[in-house]
């Protein structure tokens, strides 16, 4: 049997940022590529979520000055437009630097100046689109990417023609790890808005505690406010209505919430839903309005249409319709194990190692 040989150490350029849900994702694989004996390093903004997380996890960031192109007004437009020459220039001397192997980009307007310079450049690229609708960047670069890794079948539309690979969003490895929930006649139910909340939701959990004690249910509810919202009110809120549960700013361990859930409502980013596979949970998706491209409705469609979720679209979330979405899956638990088992059938387990071993070929192809 031919052994494959180890391939040399490398420098890979990893580009996105702006949000947790392309930076989270960008330092799972570059940890992979690490162990490899590889080197990582980043490109973002200093204003971004990568600011913080990327050298607070170790790795060497590159600053570049970029704005956004979707969904902001015409001045902004012109000025970013307008920076976007000085943008590519400032990614063409990062890559004459480094010299990477490949340039692995999560999408989002920090990947497009260097995406721009990657191309002109015959750096090969690799691009995750986590999302069932690609975003600005990697749908406006897909005839340059050689290989993109996608969340969704669907997703592969965007791009030419056997050039995707379906794997996943890279997850934690405790949400993969959680055990089944043991049903109990109480139902435990999680609402969270990510860590800065989200005001639908908040609102509609707020309606919804006096009917839920109205009506008697079997329920325990545990709420993430989010940081923005005014927790202390809405946890004072919550005592006064006698309900079991807690009202929270902030869930630092959230596998663990997870583990003692038997049902979640949340957002439908493509992080949020990945969570969601690997531990197996059922859920009622509310997408964000006003994602670019409304992203997060065609994730929740996903989801929905494999039997894995329910979906509220935000205009219609409110207290009462949460308490109704509850009821009926609180009574009838083999829909919600079946549900469970939809949602686990949609994970990806090992997505930040196959983006890893995908970079290390697409490297090798050229030398």
């Amino acid at each position: 049997m031919t052994m494959m040989p180890t391939p040399a150490p490398s420098t890979f350029l990893m580009a996105g940022g702006g949000t947790g849900g392309h930076v989270i994702p960008a330092l799972a694989v570059a940890r992979e590529l690490e162990g490899r004996g590889h080197r990582a390093v980043f490109v973002g903004t200093q204003e971004g979520f990568e600011a913080k997380l990327v050298p607070g996890a170790g790795f060497r960031i590159e600053w570049i000055a970029v704005g956004g192109l979707k969904g902001v007004g015409a001045k902004k437009m012109l000025r970013t437009l307008a920076a976007l020459p000085g943008g590519v220039a400032r990614a063409l001397g990062i890559l004459r630097r480094y010299r990477p192997a490949a340039v692995f980009s999560m999408g989002g307007y920090v990947a497009g100046p260097v995406m721009i310079a990657a191309a002109l450049r015959g750096v090969p690229m690799v691009a995750m689109e986590p999302n069932a609708i690609p975003g600005f960047t990697n749908r406006h670069m897909a005839r340059f990417v050689r290989c993109a890794l996608v969340s969704f079948p669907q997703t592969s539309r965007f791009f030419p023609k056997g050039r995707t690979e379906v794997i996943g969003v890279p997850v934690r490895r405790a949400f993969f790890e959680l055990p089944p929930k043991r049903h109990e006649s109480r139902l435990s139910l999680l609402i969270t808005g990510g860590s800065r909340g989200s005001r639908t939701l908040n609102n509609a959990a707020q309606q919804s505690w006096e009917l839920f004690r109205d009506t008697g249910a079997e329920v325990r509810i545990i709420h993430q406010t989010g940081s923005v919202a005014p927790y202390e009110e809405i946890a004072r809120d919550f005592a006064r209505t006698g309900l079991d549960g807690k009202v929270v700013p902030f869930i630092h361990d959230m596998p663990a919430a997870f583990a003692e859930a038997d049902l979640i409502v949340c957002r439908s980013g493509a992080g949020a839903l990945a969570e969601l596979a690997a531990a197996g949970k059922p859920a009622i998706l509310v997408p964000f309005p006003f994602a670019t491209d409304d992203h997060q409705l065609h994730n929740a469609e996903a989801f929905q249409s494999a039997g894995a979720a329910r979906l509220v679209l935000d205009s219609e979330m409110t207290g009462a319709r949460l308490v109704r979405e509850v009821c009926e899956l609180a009574a009838a638990r083999p829909l919600l194990d079946q549900m469970a088992a939809n949602a686990r059938a949609l994970a990806r387990p090992a997505a930040a190692e196959r983006a890893a071993d995908v970079l290390e070929e697409v490297s090798q192809s050229l030398a």
